[in-house]
């Protein structure tokens, strides 16, 4: 070898040597930043279960730590959460938002793509006085535990145990994942483990595939691990957590680090009984937390359920959650299971990982204390969502994780996903009647929901490109001129009256016709007659007036309900074409049951959503209210109508419900667009205004046509709802460190 060849191999080793230096200083830095207590075994533990809480170590003593924490999803509008389109620099945004807001920790379900973690530690770094700490999730197999209904299927058993291995190395920055659809990937070298308040391992369990482990398993039992077990008195599949919870315990130990352990759970599957419950599956198994025991694992164990105040139906039928009362009387039963649930788990930290009510117009759920699963405005949302928080602090539980950060549009709902045609869709719309994509702080509104206000004043409009808004070219009699667009949640309505309206005085209908069909008279047309019919009907006028109507024969909730189900009464007369009828747009919150799928008899219950609230959508105004859908200033009215409420089942590709059904069940069909037939009607005489024509039937097949273009992709604002600001009060009014009771 040469001089030239040995100088040039000496440099080589040194610039290898000073980036292996350089690379192990950055990926082990921020342990060094951060505050821990080490172990004889050598291994670093920053926070720890003690008794009833969590203890975070800092300033050389461990204090009490309160989790106050966010849940935070994977999608955006547009995308599914398994294509994780979530960028770095959107991360560190929220992440100053969530600790504006007063939480400290963000848990997250599953493994995220590098981008998180490595927005995590630089946001860290960067705030290392007050980090935002972490807890990580570990997503079950839960489509094949469902399917097969048993968890100790060889395939599922090395599965879950490869993500869970997967899931530490990505919080240690050391693990390099694959490309396969639906998950992260990527190159994970960021070392978060330092952030870490937590583990929590599965999804909520299936009632039926526990039962069917616990029988098929009979032989599984006293699973002994090196730091996690389980109890004699552990069923097999507790047995199987224990398994897969000490194989996360090993798998981290191997990184010099222990962090406090859980599984995830839900109120379907915790340790009580539910006198009140009508539905046998969902008392039908138990998941108990205290049938696992921790050895040498010293930041402990804590138990975490996914608990929401109207699910299950227990929360308001069940007669032994009567006892907790509120200062007005009303009981409290979400507080009273929460006490009860603390009791079951004494001495162990309980977290409530999931709790919240989304700000949506759609319900799905009734519960006590208008905690309803929907139908909340933002302000009563964060209103709901900051009692239930004190609720859970108050009975001293270990932490609180509101759910969730943002909203998400591909998330569906029991009681409208049979309209959401085709499914594959539903995460290019925002439908406001799907409660589940709107339980979020974070706003994902509809691409002009901000850049138009519903007030009144239609101004906005004005900076709407021509191409994108339509004034329909038609003579209408008491109408100077109608304007009509759209986005991705709302058909948008500006209109001009001859005269300033009076509520008082007179009712305003807009005719909606999207298809062949539907009613050409009725009570509300004031015997005027159409020559083609209408699907819908908006109503505008006083207070608890204002309404979308919907065409009985034409009417999703009750075919769906009555002809293919059999829980609704219905007439037959009411499924003639042109009934003549329009039915208030209602939705389902809870099916008929009887005997032997259920305990007892349960009604068919249904509630009314199809109302239009009056008020402002401009957050500045003092008439504001997120769910206000129409205002009138002077002669100018200002309407917007969700999709759904028009029968629309996939705006983004002009499809709506059919008129007729195939093989008994409802489908969809493509429009080509919307005609508007608007009317007046004095109150004290019913004469109408509009609707003349010379042959007798109002030329309704001649009106112009309110057209789009499909979409494949989304526009959306991110907006801090008011639920946010609320949470902002309740999350800062809790003391840090918990006081102990």
């Amino acid at each position: 070898m040469d001089a030239k060849t040995t100088v040039y191999a000496k440099w080589l080793i040194r610039t290898l040597l000073a980036i292996t230096i350089g690379y192990l200083v950055w990926h082990y830095w921020p342990a060094k930043q951060v505050e821990t207590v080490q172990a004889a075994d050598g291994s670093q533990t920053k926070f720890r279960t003690q008794q009833d809480h969590f203890e975070i170590y800092d300033n050389q003593t461990w204090s009490p730590f309160f989790v106050k924490g966010v849940n935070m999803g994977a999608a955006l509008p547009g995308y599914d959460p398994g294509d994780l389109p979530i960028s770095k620099e959107q991360y560190l945004s929220w992440f100053s938002l969530i600790q504006e807001m007063g939480a400290n920790t963000v848990r997250v379900y599953t493994i995220l793509k590098p981008a998180f973690y490595d927005a995590l530690v630089e946001y860290n770094q960067q705030h290392a006085d007050n980090p935002l700490y972490f807890i990580q999730g570990v997503w079950s197999p839960e489509e094949e535990l469902i399917e097969q209904k048993d968890a100790y299927i060889e395939t599922i058993h090395a599965h879950f145990q490869k993500e869970i291995a997967d899931a530490v190395g990505a919080v240690y920055g050391s693990v390099d994942i694959p490309e396969q659809f639906g998950k992260a990937s990527g190159v994970y070298r960021s070392n978060a483990g330092a952030y870490l308040v937590g583990w929590h391992i599965g999804t909520e369990w299936d009632p039926a595939m526990v039962k069917n482990t616990n029988a098929k398993h009979t032989d599984k039992k006293n699973y002994a691990g090196t730091y996690i077990s389980a109890k004699p008195e552990a069923a097999p599949f507790e047995n199987w957590l224990a398994e897969m919870l000490d194989h996360l315990a090993k798998t981290e130990s191997q990184f010099g680090w222990k962090h406090p352990l859980a599984f995830t759970n839900w109120v379907t599957t915790d340790p009580l009984t539910h006198p009140g419950e009508v539905l046998i599956e969902e008392d039908m198994v138990s998941v108990d937390a205290n049938h696992l025991l921790m050895t040498n694992w010293s930041a402990g164990y804590y138990a975490a359920y996914h608990a929401y105040p109207y699910y299950p139906d227990f929360f308001r039928l069940d007669e032994t959650l009567q006892d907790v009362k509120e200062p007005d009387g009303r009981a409290n039963t979400y507080r009273s299971y929460l006490r009860k649930l603390k009791a079951h788990h004494a001495g162990m930290p309980i977290i409530i990982s999931e709790f919240g009510v989304p700000s949506s117009l759609g319900v799905a759920h009734i519960g006590s204390l208008d905690r309803n699963q929907g139908g909340h405005n933002e302000q009563d949302q964060g209103r709901i969502d900051a009692a239930l928080l004190q609720d859970i602090y108050s009975e001293g539980l270990a932490g609180a994780i509101v759910f969730s950060w943002q909203d998400e549009w591909f998330k569906r709902t029991w009681n409208t996903l049979h309209f959401e045609i085709p499914a594959a869709r539903r995460k290019l719309w925002n439908n406001v009647l799907t409660n589940e994509q709107h339980f979020g702080l974070l706003a994902m509104q509809a691409s002009k929901d901000g850049p138009l206000h519903i007030d009144g004043d239609v101004r906005d409009w004005d900076a709407l490109k021509s191409a994108d808004k339509q004034k329909l070219d038609y003579s209408f009699n008491g109408w100077k001129d109608i304007s009509m667009t759209h986005d991705e949640a709302y058909v948008y309505i500006s209109a001009k009256l001859e005269q300033p309206f009076d509520p008082e005085q007179e009712l305003l209908y807009l005719g909606v016709d999207t298809l062949p069909g539907g009613n050409k008279h009725a009570k509300e047309l004031g015997g005027k007659l159409l020559d083609e019919g209408l699907e819908t009907l908006i109503v505008l006028g006083k207070e608890g007036e204002a309404e979308v109507r919907i065409a009985s024969n034409y009417d999703l909730h009750t075919r769906l309900y009555s002809k293919q189900y059999g829980m609704k009464d219905w007439k037959p007369e009411e499924f003639a074409d042109d009934s003549g009828i329009f039915n208030p747009w209602k939705l389902a919150v809870g099916l008929e049951m009887a005997p032997p799928d259920s305990k007892k008899y349960n009604p068919f219950e249904e509630v009314t959503v199809g109302t239009l609230r009056r008020g402002s959508t401009n957050p500045d105004s003092p008439q504001y209210n997120s769910l206000a859908m129409w205002q009138v200033q002077g002669n100018t009215v200002e309407i917007r109508i969700p999709w759904m409420l028009l029968g629309f089942t996939d705006p983004s590709s002009l499809q709506v419900i059919s008129h007729g059904d195939k093989e008994g069940k409802l489908f969809a069909q493509t429009t080509e667009g919307i005609r508007l037939v608007p009317w007046i009607v004095k109150r004290s005489d019913l004469s109408v205004t509009g609707l003349d024509s010379k042959s007798g039937m109002y030329p309704v097949s001649q009106l112009p046509l309110y057209k789009w273009e499909p979409w494949n992709e989304v526009s959306y604002n991110e907006r801090v709802k008011e639920s946010y600001k609320l949470m902002q009060q309740a999350f800062q009014a809790i003391g840090q460190p918990l006081e102990q009771k």
